[in-house]
């Protein structure tokens, strides 16, 4: 990617942005979930037991759903380690990518550009 401001560059970015959004949901879920478990050892009423350990449900459950619709998206591959491997290769050169990119280049007339996928 050498010119961020081409429109062109932006074809694909909405998807390519959910599946980070999802994948980092998807952490912070799986975090939540062992909080929850750790703070359930930790309670000492049994009424706080019970409210952590209905939150835990739902937590497992939430990632239960985030997880499917990860898998049916071609987002997130739990059982197949080298089509997950390609997909966090492509995000980390993608990172990679924009970190180098020129945030303020010298020109930046965009005039008459528009963002048409390409065939």
């Amino acid at each position: 990617m050498n010119d961020y401001l081409d429109p062109i560059n932006a074809v694909g970015m909405p998807e390519k942005i959910d599946s980070a959004i999802a994948m980092d949901f998807l952490i912070t879920v799986k975090e939540s979930v062992r909080n929850y478990g750790i703070a359930l050892t930790e309670a000492a009423s049994p009424e706080v037991r019970v409210t952590i350990h209905n939150q835990l449900e739902a937590a497992i459950d939430f990632h239960g759903e985030l997880t499917d619709l990860m898998m049916k998206k071609h987002w997130f591959y739990p059982y197949d380690l080298s089509k997950q491997q390609e997909i966090d290769l492509v995000a980390a050169q993608n990172a990679i990518d924009i970190a180098g990119l020129d945030l303020f280049p010298e020109n930046n007339n965009r005039k008459g550009l528009f963002p048409t996928p390409p065939k």
